[in-house]
């Protein structure tokens, strides 16, 4: 299985890696499972996707942003599913930026859905230089640059990233805002596009610490969904299953700490879709200390934004700015 999404990952990058930056691909092509757009170059890596699968691993199942659940042909079951994202970061690869990566995970197929926990190998893959991070649970990450997690503690002094894609930004800010603030001279903070590439980087020390609240937003505060859905064209959009489950092995097995927003494991969330009640916030840090703060700053963060919505009249479409 370790050599499966090695292979795959690295397959679908050298599809991907010589159309970085090319205009062609920001046509829209269609809506993907998760109400995203997929785009020119999404379409292609998908189309790839199903090829490679069919001809390399025709007994597998698996799973992708834009085709949702595929089995393979003739009926048969399969005893693994693949957990694919293409291209993890399609707008920074569209813009030839290098965080933009392919995530594959792959998880036995049991009685009951599979979920986080099940997950049993995963690679990522950055396209545009090559460099890759592959992870089997208990056995360890192994990468092809140094894994050297952050010993950061000070949130004052840390080099974070979070991201906007499909979060209404006022509402995003209001929770994030006061780290935002306090990093941003000492420290520093990115939206860099891709959430495999920013978790992955909590493993080299090159971030301290990933933040994505977002979905405790939708769930916790007041008229939050009505904006998020009115951003994403009535989907809500935050990070899917097919998002994280790479990223997510290869900290855990690399020596970070990586949690939902609230604190608690991911194991038990499901593996296998793409709506709402499949997305997942996420705590990405290097250091027990540091995460423990973060989790204190965004129960802040969420607070502020609850008050923001009571003071403002219910029951409107446009409780919330987006």
């Amino acid at each position: 299985m370790r050599r499966l999404v090695l292979d795959l990952a690295s397959a679908l990058r050298e599809l991907v890696a010589p159309r970085l930056g090319a205009h062609g691909g920001r046509a829209h092509a269609r809506a993907g499972a998760g109400g995203d757009v997929t785009f020119g170059i999404d379409a292609e890596a998908e189309a790839f996707l199903a090829e490679w699968v069919a001809s390399h691993a025709p007994e597998v199942a698996f799973y992708s942003e834009d085709r949702g659940l595929v089995t393979p042909a003739g009926g048969a079951s399969p005893e693994h599913v693949l957990v694919v994202d293409p291209i993890d970061g399609t707008r920074p690869a569209l813009a030839g930026f290098e965080a933009a990566c392919t995530s594959v995970a792959v998880a036995p197929v049991r009685d009951g859905a599979p979920t986080m926990g099940d997950v049993s190998a995963a690679a990522v893959v950055e396209i545009k230089s090559g460099e890759w991070f592959v992870a089997e649970r208990g056995r360890g990450c192994e990468a092809s640059v140094p894994l050297a997690p952050s010993t950061a503690e000070d949130p004052s002094r840390m080099f974070w990233a979070y991201g906007f894609r499909g979060r209404p930004a006022r509402l995003l800010v209001e929770v994030l805002g006061d780290l935002i603030d306090a990093s941003s001279v000492g420290g520093g903070v990115f939206d860099l596009g891709s959430a495999s590439y920013d978790i992955t980087r909590v493993v080299t020390g090159q971030l301290d610490a990933y933040i994505e609240p977002s979905p405790r937003l939708v769930e916790e505060v007041p008229g939050a969904r009505a904006a998020f859905e009115r951003l994403g064209g009535g989907a809500v959009l935050n990070n899917s299953p097919y998002d994280l489950a790479a990223a997510v092995l290869c900290v855990d097995e690399g020596g970070g700490i990586v949690t939902d927003a609230a604190g608690r494991s991911l194991d038990d969330r499901l593996l296998l879709g793409s709506g709402r009640e499949h997305q997942m916030s996420v705590l990405a840090a290097g250091t027990a200390a540091l995460h423990a703060k973060l989790l204190e700053e965004v129960e802040r963060g969420l607070a502020r934004a609850g008050e923001l919505a009571n003071l403002r009249p219910p029951a409107s479409a446009s409780a919330l700015p987006d």
